[in-house]
């Protein structure tokens, strides 16, 4: 019995360290390239809305994206739908935050300012922006967005 508890004993101290070590979270891949080619995928998003170019649009976006929006949420295709219904004259993005959650996943907000119309009513204003995307294999995706209306 004591030659039981002795060894029990030695292997939980053995042990021990290696059930209470608690792995270190992966350091975001945040550096100043990493940022530029995000912010430069939001503003390629915004490019291809307004132009009109549906499937280079498509190409930026996962296919369970999501957009919340005033009037609504609105899936991959009903963002595609609406881009056809939308005449974006002008838009500016200003103080754009990048934030590396993990080397997968990045949260980029903003402000937006628009000039436009979407089924013949006034969009124009500025908005507070946000969206997240996340990196499918080897191609960062969008896989959400969200604008509201400043007041």
């Amino acid at each position: 019995m004591k030659k039981r508890f002795i060894l029990l004993s030695v292997t939980l101290m053995a042990l021990a360290p290696v059930c209470f070590a608690q792995a270190s979270p992966a350091k975001p891949a945040k550096s100043a390239s990493n940022e530029t080619a995000i912010t430069d995928l939001e503003k390629s998003a915004w490019e291809s809305y307004k132009n009109k170019q549906p499937a280079a649009f498509k190409k930026l976006l996962w296919k369970d994206y999501y957009g919340e929006y005033a009037e609504g949420v609105k899936n991959l295709d009903g963002e595609v739908a609406d881009m056809a219904k939308t005449d974006l004259r002008e838009y500016s993005l200003s103080d754009m935050k990048v934030v590396f959650d993990s080397s997968d996943v990045v949260l980029v907000t903003y402000k937006t300012t628009m000039q436009g119309a979407s089924e013949g009513k006034d969009i124009s204003g500025t908005y507070n922006s946000a969206s997240i995307w996340m990196k499918k294999g080897r191609k960062w995706l969008e896989v959400f967005h969200m604008l509201v209306k400043t007041q």
